[in-house]
């Protein structure tokens, strides 16, 4: 792998030290990333400082600076696509589609509108209601979708006229590095800064002076760190956390036809997504035969190198998150679970597990009642509808959910029993630039995507005009 930098102020940043950043297909560094000194990262928020006097200013140059940079990340997907794949795991055909979805998300806000609201117009007064930046923005995002996720927080951040010091995963800090280099020449120096380093780094950046809002997706336990880290500057956050996804399936489903599409909102990614399917929920006498549909393609696919052509699953991200997976899966199995399918690490090197279905456990297990964010699905009984309903809002989580039926009216009145920010019906994980996402209780705070989205980068201002 070439060399990566940090973009600061729109140069290129070399820093005096760097980490190795691991290829999860063979366990082994790949390439060195810059590793940010706190000298380095006041820089960083001092250029987006000076930026966001000007930035802020033109409304249509951010506008157009948003399709430019959109533009030249999508004409880059198939350079930037082979080191998103050698950081992160996924097949190169994905890595490819999140480098243009993250264009996608990036000309949806170009063109979103930031309304002025009048709310007085009389012999009185005239009384808008104004939406102002609130001027550098710390972003910091993870490593399952580390470009498109943060193109949920560079597009409306900038739109809006603030500026933005980005710091990707330690796992997967190069995409973003390459993403920081390319539009450099695109968008103004100081605009958008990124830099790269571990947990330190990001403890800096939620507790500098600078930043009046800090955006954060990632797990429960870092999210709260986040919120105390601001709580004493009076910071705006944003948390978009962990979920533990529930499906339910109705009794009127059809095993084979539903088997598939909950199988693909379970394992998108390799499980690896805050919103997909982590825990299903069967009618009693459609039980067997879900389970044995859901087994059956786990053990279809093909999981390898996300760098070789035909695979559809990669490696799992880090070996932490290989480990949490595999002892939670030997857990379930322990306590008198079944593996319907897989149920074990793959040997060789790399962090690769078997797309695992579990069978014949229920509530109580860890793997049912934590998030297990990886390739393993446990399927859970019941015989009573509202007892199902109960026991799926029965968590700390919140994130999103789904219901499934052949009667979509019957299911959209269970899903909206469903304590989560997103409840689908008949499908899972379609998220768009438009639609709105955050979770209820510990899965977050605020939301991301759509004008709501927007509005979370903003601060209220009442412009009042006498006419008296």
């Amino acid at each position: 792998m070439s060399e990566f930098t940090m973009t600061i102020g729109g140069q290129r940043v070399a820093a005096p030290a760097t980490f190795g950043v691991v290829n999860p297909a063979t366990g082994d560094v790949h390439a060195q990333a810059p590793d940010c000194t706190q000298e380095q990262l006041d820089q960083a928020m001092a250029a987006a400082a000076a930026a966001y006097k000007e930035w802020k200013k033109d409304e249509q140059a951010r506008r157009k600076a948003l399709h430019d940079a959109a533009d030249v990340l999508m004409a880059k997907a198939a350079e930037i696509a082979p080191v998103l794949t050698g950081e992160q795991g996924k097949p190169l055909q994905e890595a490819t589609f999140e480098v243009i979805g993250a264009g996608i998300w990036l000309k949806y806000f170009a063109d979103l509108e930031l309304p002025r609201e009048v709310i007085q117009d009389d012999d009185k007064a005239f009384v808008e209601v104004v939406r102002r930046p609130m001027g550098v923005v710390a972003a910091i995002t993870p490593w399952n979708f580390p470009l498109v996720l943060a193109s949920w927080k560079i597009g409306p951040a900038l739109l809006a006229g603030n500026t933005m010091v980005l710091k990707p995963s330690p796992y997967t800090p190069l995409s973003s590095l390459r993403m920081g280099e390319v539009l450099r020449d695109v968008l103004p120096p100081g605009v958008l800064n990124v830099v790269s380093g571990g947990d330190a780094l990001g403890a800096w950046m939620t507790s500098h002076e600078v930043p009046r809002k800090i955006s954060f997706t990632g797990s429960v336990a870092t999210g709260k760190k986040v919120a105390l880290s601001a709580a004493p500057d009076l910071k705006r956050v944003t948390l978009e956390l962990g979920g533990n996804d529930p499906a339910i399936l109705l009794d009127d489903v059809d095993p084979a036809t539903v088997a598939d599409k909950v199988f693909a909102g379970a394992f998108q990614n390799n499980g690896q997504v805050c919103s997909a399917i982590k825990r299903v929920y069967v009618p009693q006498r459609l039980y067997a035969d879900v389970v044995e549909a859901l087994a059956a393609k786990a053990r279809s696919v093909k999981v390898g190198d996300g760098m070789q052509e035909g695979v559809e699953y990669g490696p799992i991200n880090n070996k932490p998150q290989y480990e949490r997976v595999s002892e939670l899966v030997a857990d379930a199995l322990n306590n008198g679970a079944r593996a319907a399918a897989g149920g074990k690490p793959i040997d060789g090197p790399g962090y690769f597990f078997e797309p695992t279905i579990l069978a014949d456990l229920s509530d109580g297990t860890r793997i049912v009642d934590e998030e297990q964010f990886g390739p393993a699905l446990p399927v859970i009984p019941y015989s009573d509808l509202e007892d199902a309903v109960d026991r799926a809002n029965n968590t700390h989580f919140g994130l999103s959910g789904s219901v499934w039926s052949s009667d979509p009216d019957r299911a959209a009145a269970v899903a909206e029993q469903l304590e989560c920010g997103t409840a689908w019906v008949n499908t899972h994980i379609a998220l768009a630039p438009h639609q709105p996402f955050g979770g209820l209780k510990w899965s977050g705070v605020g939301v991301e995507n759509g004008p709501w989205g927007l509005y979370g980068f903003t601060d209220l201002q009442v412009l009042h005009r006498s006419k008296r």
